[in-house]
């Protein structure tokens, strides 16, 4: 049976662990700045995202020119239809929710360690249309779970709009037709999409370090572009750990789909905390390592690369996506 702790012979994460209070303290850097006489002002303090869970992350990640996530283009519907599947590092959740609007899950949980900070979500330049002006504030899973909202909503005013047979150019629809790509990254006007409540779910947890005993098992699992903040934060022991409790959770005959980041951009991130500069200079298994390692050491019989380039991403973006077959 599949569960969520670590098997006896895998390697722990406690190195990751150790290292969560350097984490918390490097999640802010910058300080107090003062000009001659004392009389400078403090200079502002730089928020840096050690776990890679950036505020609009999707904003920069994605050609605004295209009407949906590039990835779901190019993923297969039998992957995701009437299936139960998981996504690790959902972010703000709009693949999670893209993922269960388009390819019809029977259910799908998104899961992001979301550390607690907080993001500034400007409603008025997303969605003027509908609310308040002001300024909110909402960590990730909040975010997801307001963006899941927003989705229901979505599909009540465009069913509404088609049995009153309204215009294209009326205020609800326009906004509907701005909003829908960014929410959903997929068809919301469907009806069967009124029970996408009971599909989709959103749950804050550490999944490295988390050691609760579950029966959780799923048919698909979803990793996209989280392996380098996990190898980065818990080192090889927790890439290690990633792969096995994945193992375990799926369900035989499961799919599990990542989009690892490269080793240049470890690079580019091994600054962004003490923990991941100390791990980036003890690390030994390179991402060219991770196929090996989860066909021969975890056990998956098979993969496939779905994708050399992504149409639709932005530079830097466009990386090739595995598909492991238990």
């Amino acid at each position: 049976m599949a569960t969520t702790t670590a098997p006896e012979n895998a390697p722990s994460a406690a190195k990751g662990a150790k290292g969560e209070a350097k984490r918390k303290q490097s999640n802010w850097r910058g300080g107090g700045g003062g000009g001659d006489g004392g009389q400078g002002q403090k200079r502002k303090r730089k928020e840096v995202f050690i776990y890679g869970n950036y505020r609009n992350y999707y904003g920069y990640r994605i050609d605004r020119n295209v009407d949906e996530d590039p990835r779901l283009k190019i993923f297969k519907r039998e992957w995701f239809e009437s299936k139960d599947c998981l996504d690790i590092g959902c972010n703000q959740g709009l693949v999670t929710i893209g993922l269960a609007a388009k390819f019809k899950c029977q259910s799908i949980l998104g899961v992001d360690i979301d550390s607690g900070k907080r993001i500034v979500i400007n409603f008025v330049k997303l969605f003027s249309c509908y609310t308040d002006p002001d300024l909110v504030m909402l960590g990730l899973i909040e975010t997801a779970n307001w963006n899941l909202r927003r989705m229901s909503r979505l599909h009540k005013v465009a069913v509404e709009n088609t049995k009153a047979h309204k215009s294209s150019d009326s205020p609800s629809e326009s906004c509907l037709e701005k909003a829908a790509p960014e929410i959903s990254n997929g068809d919301i006007s469907n009806g069967n999409h009124h029970d996408i409540f009971e599909v989709v779910s959103f749950r804050r947890e550490n999944f490295v370090d988390s050691m609760c005993t579950s029966s959780e098992q799923y048919d698909t699992i979803v990793c996209l572009s989280v392996t380098k903040w996990i190898h980065l934060n818990w080192g090889d022991d927790g890439i290690i750990t990633l792969f096995v409790k994945i193992w375990r959770l799926l369900r035989p005959g499961g799919v599990f789909i990542m989009e690892p980041q490269p080793w240049t951009s470890y690079r580019r991130n091994r600054l962004v905390s003490e923990v991941a500069k100390e791990n980036f200079n003890t690390i030994l298994i390179h991402p060219d390592k991770f196929r090996e390692i989860l066909l021969d050491k975890i056990g998956f019989r098979s993969v496939e690369v779905v994708t050399g380039k992504l149409v639709g991403a932005v530079t830097g973006f466009d990386r090739p996506i595995e598909v492991y077959h238990k």
